[in-house]
């Protein structure tokens, strides 16, 4: 035989047998399963030695040790299954103690018989009594299977599998020796690569049996290593007897087509390997068959906080909270829905998906379910059995959604301040009460995150209101000077009217004083509420009155309104949102450009729409900054304007919305709620170039 294959065949099995027993003689201190189970692996790890030195120096002493340490090996093994098989899951018969004591008689017999290595002659009693030891193993094993309660096979079957390839090998070996009067070489050098291959066995059991040792930790990121490697060999096996049987029966082509499947091979490895799909489909495989939980809770966690604190360029913390939820559950992409006050719950961020407008409101019955019960929905599970969700329909804003599979509120106490909708996973995954548990805990870690981002956010827009109102403070300072200066003058000029050099001078200070008022105007943008009461007014003189004001030698200025188009609010307050609006647009447009007002109605709403073919906006910054005060494109703008405009609309009932491309223009639409009256006609329309 060969000493270098009798090296690595039972030199691996003696590196794995002793690792393991390493990794439980702490543990095994406590529990006789856990010392009989030591026991085991250290007389394997004697047996794999003294097979070594069998295969290294040969002779009667080395072989007569290695027959000594293979019985010990099975009396090691018969011991530790006697003691699982008196635990108090299986149904175990008095009769397998008998059994038991038979063996033992056999196994000391089988030792004073020896096991010579060569021509069998008178040892063919001791041959037979190691083929009866096999097969009474895999009698027992089959007795453990089948004696075990059904919700305890899960934890058994591993180490059922693993004793069975030890036994299996061992039968074929001392049956082929029986037969043939020879103990063969070649199985014999397997016996030791096959107790090595069954070790992954005995660890997945060990771990499933926790009381077989009391710390045992099996990592899942090395079993899927392990696992991966383990596949990646059998395909590279394979490879290889493929390629033999081309390169040996394809002729003057063999050689030729063993290296394309080679090349082939490589090809087919590097995509399996950078394969998210794959590994996605290993770790599910890896946690649903090789561990009693799905999750390793502590890594899950761990890596789950790193995703959600680590600020990364690109990235906000609503794109990290649905990135983190996502990686949760293998879903490739997901969206987060955060409700704001006005407009119900809007998608604020979304992570390898679309952008998607649609709101879902806050009346919503998806919305007020959440809220009112926490649950995560099943998107699949609330179309085919809508009854376990109080007959809840999905409405058109996730349905529109790419592949929703998952609906995740973020709870925070009683409020539901926003929720996340996950896409299908890459690999199929039971939503069962272990991934409810965990999304559960985590969206609200996540939640409180959102809700100390908001909380900073509030605070600092309020310091950025206390320090316009500071401002504001100079510019009535400014005004007062101001007033001061044209109260001196009016008192001066009754005195002075026909003095010419005086008249000059109070010309130049009333052009001085318009100039400055005209820079403390764009400066300052009111915000305060309307003193007077909403009325009834006529909406399209308004707009008249506004393109009229808003002339502008650089911009053409079209109007097309029905009129008469009444509705209840503050005819100043109203005038003024126009105004911006339409300054907005100019502003916005290019020399020789044109500004289209329109005014339009529906069933509903009253709507007015400004639009330019200007610089644009990003959606970027329509979706997210638009609306907040103290954001502007403008150079010198303040950020107030449409913020004010959005505030004042939404509180008599109004709204804007904003459509805008950058270099491409942009369309505002102001919808306010109809008022209808009496028969005053409403389809007649003006057309008209302002200017």
């Amino acid at each position: 035989m060969s000493a270098t294959a009798a090296a690595w065949s039972f030199g691996l099995a003696l590196a794995g047998y002793l690792a393991f027993a390493v990794r439980v003689i702490g543990p095994a201190r406590g529990d006789t399963r856990a010392r009989l189970l030591l026991g085991a692996l250290a007389a394997t790890a004697l047996w794999a030695a003294c097979s070594l030195t069998v295969g290294m120096l040969p002779g009667n002493a080395s072989m007569a040790a290695a027959g000594t340490a293979d019985a010990l090996r099975y009396g090691a093994w018969f011991a530790f299954l006697w003691r699982v098989l008196h635990d108090e899951q299986f149904d175990a018969s008095p009769r397998v103690l008998g059994a038991f004591v038979t063996i033992a008689v056999a196994l000391v017999a089988s030792v004073l018989l020896g096991e010579p290595f060569g021509p069998v002659t008178g040892a063919r009693a001791g041959l037979l009594l190691r083929l009866g030891l096999a097969v009474f193993g895999l009698v027992l094993l089959e007795q453990l299977v089948r004696r075990v309660q059904p919700q305890m096979r899960w934890s058994i079957k591993p180490l059922a599998m693993a004793l069975a390839g030890i036994f299996g090998i061992d039968l074929f070996f001392y049956a082929d020796a029986v037969l043939f009067a020879h103990l063969d070489p070649d199985i014999w050098l397997a016996r030791g690569f096959a107790n090595a291959i069954v070790l992954p066995f005995l660890a997945i059991a060990t771990a499933r049996n926790t009381g077989w040792t009391i710390d045992l930790h099996l990592s899942r990121g090395a079993v899927m290593q392990s696992s991966a490697l383990l596949a990646s060999g059998a395909f590279l096996l394979a490879v290889a007897a493929a390629g033999y049987f081309v390169r040996y029966f394809g002729g003057d082509w063999g050689r030729a087509l063993s290296i394309e499947l080679v090349f082939a091979a490589a090809l087919v490895v590097a995509l399996v390997a950078s394969s998210g799909k794959f590994r996605s489909y290993l770790r599910v495989f890896v946690s649903k068959h090789f561990f009693s939980y799905r999750y390793d809770y502590r890594e899950a966690w761990l890596s789950f906080t790193r995703t959600l604190s680590t600020e990364s360029a690109g990235q906000t913390l609503s794109v990290r909270t649905v990135n983190a939820l996502a990686d949760l559950v293998e879903s490739p992409a997901g969206a987060l829905f955060v409700r704001e006050e006005s407009r119900g719950y809007v998608p604020s961020a979304r992570w390898n998906m679309r952008a998607n407008g649609a709101v879902v409101r806050a009346d919503d019955p998806l919305a007020m379910f959440l809220a009112r019960t926490g649950w995560i929905v099943s998107v699949d599970e609330c179309r085919a059995h809508p009854e376990r969700y109080d007959g809840l329909a999905i409405p058109d804003a996730i349905a529109a959604l790419a592949s929703p599979w998952l609906i995740v509120p973020l709870m925070s106490g009683a409020e539901l301040p926003a929720f996340a909708v996950l896409t299908t996973p890459r690999a199929p995954i039971d939503v069962d009460w272990e991934v409810r548990d965990l999304l559960k805990t985590a969206s609200r870690q996540a939640a409180s995150y959102l809700g100390h981002v908001r909380a900073t956010e509030a605070l600092l827009e309020a310091r950025k209101f206390d320090a316009f109102n500071r401002m504001s403070a100079f510019i009535v300072h400014d005004l007062k000077n101001l007033i001061s200066q044209l109260s001196l003058m009016l008192r001066n000029a009754k005195r002075h009217r026909d003095n010419a050099e005086f008249q000059a001078d109070m010309l130049a200070t009333v052009e001085h004083v318009v100039e400055r008022m005209n820079g403390l105007m764009v400066q300052l943008r009111s915000g305060s509420s309307p003193v007077a009461n909403a009325r009834q007014v006529d909406l399209a003189a308004i707009v008249r009155r506004v393109c009229a004001a808003k002339r502008d030698p650089r911009v053409r200025i079209t109007l097309d309104a029905v009129r008469p188009t009444f509705v209840v609010a503050h005819e100043d307050r109203l005038e003024r949102v126009i105004g911006h609006l339409l300054q907005n647009a100019i502003d916005a447009s290019l020399p020789e450009g044109e500004v289209g007002v329109t005014l339009a109605m529906d069933d509903r709403f009253v709507i007015v729409r400004v639009a330019d073919r200007g610089v644009g906006m990003s959606a970027e910054f329509v979706r997210e900054r638009l609306f907040k005060p103290f954001q502007t494109t403008k150079a010198a703008g303040m950020g107030i304007g449409v913020y004010e405009s959005s505030q004042y609309l939404s509180s008599i009932g109004g709204e804007i919305r904003v459509d805008s491309e950058e270099g491409a223009g942009t369309r505002v639409e102001m919808r306010l709620p109809r008022v209808d009256v009496g028969d005053a006609p409403g389809d007649t329309v003006i057309k008209e170039q302002v200017a």
